[in-house]
């Protein structure tokens, strides 16, 4: 196999280099050069792709197998359409990495892989989708602009060509959103650690090495699909993660659990100040039923905390992204929630607020 992989330096286009470099494939990437480093034994050109001079000089680099896409998140879907039409003629199949965020019902609404998506055309600008600086109502710009991707890239390279995935949260080791490597640290710090919702609340994340894996293995197959890219519902929850995280930190600290209602009461910000909590019903309610069907293996997520802290531990550095800021709940403010808790807002480890 002879694969492009649109990216290669950061979280996941990384772990997708890797593993295909791991299976004896030739590697090629695409990016600006600007972040992250080329893992060794790739191909690498730069280029932007957002310029048809850089797409068409890609393009006269291949032919490829597959195309594997996992840096169009900030891309227009006009811009992904660009790339796909640019690259159809020299690529079998084309792989492109989407998001949940697409479909018309996340987070509120329990979902399938038969689950309707967003309007957003394949042609569509950036500012398709976007509300206007009055709106109260939930902002469905990025996922508008998703959906339209996904509908760019099959009409440039046909159903039968693409393989859409649709992950809910990547943790593993390389994470630059935060949300993982923040718990763990939190952990190490100690103290009482104010803990979101109820410890049997299920959540889904997948590990990035078990996502690169089944973007690979669908690169090899013939036929197209749409899949969502999650754990099994119900396997793993909150609890579990945050004993986890306790544990290979050395236990320094203990957990004190506040109802939603509480955080909320206290202006916690939902996904980022408590990193992976939300209250909405369908935000860890996502079926992939068809992925595993077709092949997805999600590994414990005990396995996925021990691999980021130990990548953490031995001095890794995530690429560095505005996104990793938004994550973590000041020392001060969880330590009124603590005691609003019940729980106490002072270290036992380092005797400071937590």
């Amino acid at each position: 196999m002879r694969i492009l992989v649109m990216g290669g330096t950061w979280f996941l286009g990384r772990a997708v280099a890797q593993e295909a470099l791991a299976r004896g494939w030739q590697v090629s990437t695409f990016n600006r050069g600007r972040s992250g480093v080329d893992l060794p034994g790739v191909e690498a050109f730069r280029g932007d792709r957002t310029v048809a001079q850089d797409l068409a000089g890609l393009a006269a680099a291949g032919p490829w197998d597959a195309v594997v896409d996992t840096s169009s998140s900030a891309l227009a879907p006009c811009s992904v359409l660009a790339g796909a039409r640019a690259l159809e003629p020299v690529a079998r199949r084309y792989i492109y990495v989407s998001t949940v965020n697409a479909y018309r019902g996340w987070p509120d609404d329990p979902l399938t892989e038969e689950s309707e998506l967003l309007d957003g055309p394949p042609d569509a600008d950036a500012d398709y989708g976007r509300q206007p600086k009055s709106w109260d109502g939930p902002d469905l710009h990025y996922g508008r602009q998703k959906a339209g991707a996904e509908r760019a890239v099959w009409e440039a390279f046909g159903a039968d060509r693409v393989a859409v995935l649709r992950p809910g949260v990547i943790l593993g080791p390389g994470e630059y959103v935060g949300r993982l490597p923040w718990w763990l640290r939190r952990a190490e710090r100690g103290g009482a650690i104010l803990a979101p919702g109820q410890p049997a609340k299920g959540i889904q994340p997948v590990d990035v090495r078990d996502a690169a894996i089944f973007a690979l293995d669908q690169a090899t197959v013939s036929g197209g699909g749409a899949y969502n890219v999650t754990a099994p519902i119900g396997r793993e929850t909150m609890g579990g993660f945050l004993d986890k995280c306790l544990e290979v930190t050395g236990r320094r600290g203990h957990l004190v659990w506040a109802a939603d209602d509480l955080l909320i009461e206290h202006g916690v910000r939902q996904w980022t100040e408590l990193p992976l909590w939300r209250t909405h019903r369908g935000v860890w309610n996502i079926g992939s039923d068809r992925a595993q069907a077709a092949g997805l293996v999600c590994r414990r997520l005990a396995e996925t905390v021990e691999a980021t802290w130990a990548w953490l531990h031995q001095g890794g550095i995530p690429v560095q992204h505005p996104r990793w800021s938004e994550h973590g709940i000041a020392r001060e403010k969880e330590a009124a929630v603590l005691a609003a808790a019940g729980g106490s807002g002072v270290s036992a480890v380092e005797g400071e607020v937590c």
